[in-house]
């Protein structure tokens, strides 16, 4: 049975604009996976450990048969075909894939946490969700659009499409 699972991408080294972009297209041909719906990039702030480059910032939506944990494996599978590397916690990445949302599940465990634990308090993520789902909700935390007035105080902005284009 598929289900929706929306995913936050995120990159700021090796030309983050090109690893989102590649990311997204991968997304793509996971198997049982298609993607439906994709934000345009943001630019946004680095949060947590701000002494690095900017980020390059997107969520997606995907239909998929995969199971959470499933998704997840094969979404860290990808993080590590780009080279990405976890020398510490908010450390600058290649590329940053987020098990945000996954359908209307509600739970934790060992290593993954439904909805995203975090995804309210950032505007990287809820900017660009709302721009694909305006009526999108998180599970036990109500209407994300609700949630975004308490990032007004985060740097994020969408790419001109030129500009996308060209960092592309």
């Amino acid at each position: 049975m598929s289900v929706i699972a929306t995913i936050g991408l995120g990159a700021n080294l090796n030309d983050p604009a090109a690893q989102v972009e590649y990311a997204l297209a991968e997304l793509d041909r996971l198997p049982g996976t298609r993607l439906i719906a994709r934000s345009s990039l943001y630019a946004s702030a680095p949060v947590g450990y701000v002494d690095q480059p900017d980020f390059i910032n997107a969520v997606a939506q995907v239909e998929t048969d995969l199971a959470p944990r499933a998704l997840l494996v094969a979404l860290l599978d990808i993080e590590h075909r780009h080279g990405r590397e976890r020398s510490f916690r908010n450390a600058p990445r290649t590329l940053d894939l987020d098990l945000l949302l996954y359908g209307d599940a509600h739970f934790h465990e060992e290593g993954l946490t439904l909805p995203h634990p975090r995804m309210c308090e950032r505007g990287f993520v809820l900017l660009p969700l709302l721009e694909i789902a305006p009526d999108a909700t998180i599970p036990g935390r109500g209407r994300a659009a609700d949630w975004l007035d308490a990032c007004s105080d985060q740097s994020v902005f969408p790419l001109p499409p030129a500009a996308a284009a060209v960092n592309a």
